[in-house]
């Protein structure tokens, strides 16, 4: 079978994994295991076609298929950037599907379950045939049945009203997405079946250009979270089922990415305001959605705004890029690729594991607040393992994934600047403070986060603790992925480099190697070396421990002789001081206490860190433009034949507007 045979197998598979489960005859966990084997076949078949196309270079070939609508056929190809952006979407789909076996959003009698497990098959399914479409009209009927399908399994617990109006906003934008791409793919290809041009093959200057690439932009970049298109983004990821919102950020936004770097692709050598376009969003994106971070105390809203976060690191890294392209700068060009490309995968693993730990924290907890966790790591011993890896990944520290494709942005913007001059050196200076602001930040955030929720004392009773065994299963398999390619990065980099050329085959044969360009094998060694350091004073200590004999004794008690839980730092007190430095971007809402007379009441203290763009921005100019135009509403007043006159009045206008043009 060719790579391509296999990749569509794997997209059957999928699809077909969640019908046991909707069979009345099969218990919901039974069939979940069904669902979750039918996805490990096409994980494997999909990972062994995208291993031909990147390490054996297996030439593309294409499928067409016909089908009755009049808007040509459906068109499938498997090239190496569709097969490397396959990689995260299988590995994810079946630890999401492993992890699905233990977790139920409700109960496990209930069948809604079920339907939640046929509609996550179909979304990966979608998903895998997004990704080897070969034209416009294919594309475009895979991203809406993957925006439909998605928006299916988030609602799932639609009786709440929160998650309906997060449902809301996800589908107008979604819709509006859609509608940017008929503008873009009517933009690339005039034909009825928007055939996608050759790599390389369009201008990157005029008009047309422009117009496709602000198309790209804000279409692809709406369903990326790219900031301020992000406004669907944290409501959609907090209200969904937790291995839904593992599959949103760790995939869906992907795609976004992934359309972003086809659309490029089609066009020769950009312009470097390109470039220098796509390292300010990625510079804005990331500082300041690791900002709203930082205030939240829903820790999947929390986890939310950290994707708008590392979407801008990847953005950033598509900056670099255009600018080496730009500058003719080839080393420039090669590692800011490849850290763009290796920081895709690497968000989808660590993003799926920190989601899937917060779902498990949710389960036991009962409850999404930061203030009112504590001393989980005792009730959830792996679970907290498994979060504190996806944390220090998340922060780009060593020896973990997220180090090593932030390493590869740094190393291209400093060799970048200093072989650079003019615009594009001064751009690339304020990109590499920038990021290690990002990385800064991320780190405090994580402090509060784990130790807010796994650390101190249980703020509330537990239930008595319970992990199951497929949960952590699938965060061990994200953390595992997690560490082997921080500390054997060569191993994924060769993935890497047939997408950088494919990507720009012009540049192919002057692209050099990413292993030697970045150092690899020395990282490598580093990591390795920093791994077993960590796991030896890991083990001296616990032996330590057991060694010295344990007793109770009283203490210089310094004031904290009967400790509570109201004396420990809550998710509000710890991020305090940077949300007042950053108040005038975050703009916190503080609900303070009133204390009056000699015996005060009880009083409560309460601060909010609003979606600023949606709340501030957004909903009062769409609230204006209701009022303003609200007696337009008489029209729609559900008589047949008024609406049959407004459409005679349209005609007649048209077509004397048709006469001046």
């Amino acid at each position: 079978m060719t790579p391509l045979d296999l990749a569509l197998m794997a997209a059957l598979l999928c699809a077909l994994s969640g019908i046991p489960a909707l069979s009345s005859r099969i218990p919901l966990f039974p069939g979940r295991r069904i669902a979750c084997g039918f996805i490990a076949a096409g994980t494997v078949a999909g990972l062994a076609a995208t291993l031909r196309i990147l390490l054996l270079e297996s030439r593309p070939e294409t499928v067409e298929m016909a089908w009755r609508l009049p808007v040509g056929t459906l068109l499938f190809r498997l090239d190496p950037l569709s097969a490397f952006f396959l990689i995260p979407v299988l590995i994810v789909a079946v630890c999401i599907s492993l992890y699905g076996c233990g977790y139920c959003v409700t109960s496990p009698d209930n069948r809604g379950e079920s339907l939640l497990t046929f509609y996550l098959g179909l979304a990966v399914a979608a998903i895998i045939l997004l990704l080897v479409s070969a034209n416009g009209i294919t594309l475009l009927f895979f991203w809406e049945a993957m925006a439909l399908l998605v928006f299916m399994a988030m609602c799932l617990e639609h009786g709440r009203s929160e998650v309906r109006e997060a449902g809301l906003h996800y589908l107008v934008a979604s819709h509006v997405v859609t509608l940017l791409l008929f503008v873009l793919f009517s933009r690339l290809s005039p034909d009825a079946g928007l055939q996608f041009p050759a790599a390389g093959s369009l201008a990157p200057t005029g008009l047309g250009a422009l117009a496709i690439l602000l198309a790209a932009l804000v279409g692809f970049g709406l369903k990326a979270g790219i900031m301020p298109l992000h406004v669907w983004l944290p409501s959609a990821h907090a209200n969904a089922p937790s291995h839904v919102s593992a599959l949103m950020s760790g995939i869906v936004l992907k795609m976004g990415i992934y359309g972003l770097l086809r659309t490029i692709s089609f066009f020769g050598t950009p312009p470097l305001w390109w470039g220098i376009l796509f390292l300010c969003l990625g510079i804005v994106s990331a500082v300041v959605g690791v900002l709203f971070a930082i205030g939240q105390h829903d820790i999947k809203r929390l986890l939310a705004y950290h994707s708008i976060e590392n979407i801008g690191i990847i953005v950033m890294g598509i900056g670099v890029a255009l600018t080496g392209l730009a500058t003719g700068n080839r080393i420039l060009f090669v590692l800011g690729m490849a850290g763009a490309l290796l920081h895709v995968l690497n968000h989808a693993l660590f993003k799926s594991l920190l989601f899937l730990g917060a779902g498990a924290v949710i389960h036991l907890s009962g409850t999404r607040d930061i203030d009112r966790m504590g001393g989980l790591a005792r009730a959830l011993p792996l679970t907290s393992v498994a979060f504190l890896t996806g944390a220090v990944a998340i922060c780009g520290l060593p020896p973990l994934n997220g180090f090593v494709s932030e390493f590869l942005i740094y190393l291209g913007i400093f060799k970048g600047f200093g072989i650079s001059s003019g615009k594009a050196a001064a751009f690339l200076a304020l990109a590499a403070p920038a990021l290690a602001l990002t990385g800064g930040l991320a780190v405090a955030c994580f402090v509060k986060v784990y130790g807010c929720a796994f650390l101190g004392e249980p703020r509330a009773p537990l239930p008595k603790p319970h992990e199951h065994r497929a949960m952590t299963g699938a965060m061990t398999i994200l953390g595992s992925i997690c560490i082997g390619i921080g500390v054997v990065p060569i191993m994924i980099v060769r993935l890497i480099e047939p997408v950088a050329s494919a990507l720009f085959p012009q540049r192919d044969a002057l692209l050099p190697s990413i292993q030697t360009t970045a150092h690899l094998y020395g990282l490598s060694l580093g990591a390795a070396i920093l791994f077993l350091l960590v796991i030896l004073l890991v083990v001296f200590y616990v032996n330590r421990l057991k060694a010295i004999p344990s007793g109770e004794t009283g203490t210089w008690d310094c004031g904290y002789a009967a400790p509570s839980t109201r004396m420990q730092y809550s998710a509000s007190s710890f991020a305090a001081m940077l949300v007042d430095i950053f108040a005038p971007i975050l703009r916190p809402e503080r609900h303070e206490p009133h204390q009056t007379g000699l015996f005060p009441p009880p009083e409560r203290f309460h601060s909010h860190v609003p979606e600023v763009v949606l709340d501030k921005g957004i909903m009062p100019f769409l609230g204006a433009i209701d009022r303003r135009f609200a007696h337009i509403r008489r029209m729609q007043n559900g008589q047949l034949n008024r609406y049959i006159l407004y459409i005679v009045v349209a005609l007649f206008v048209l077509l004397a507007l048709s006469d001046f043009v």
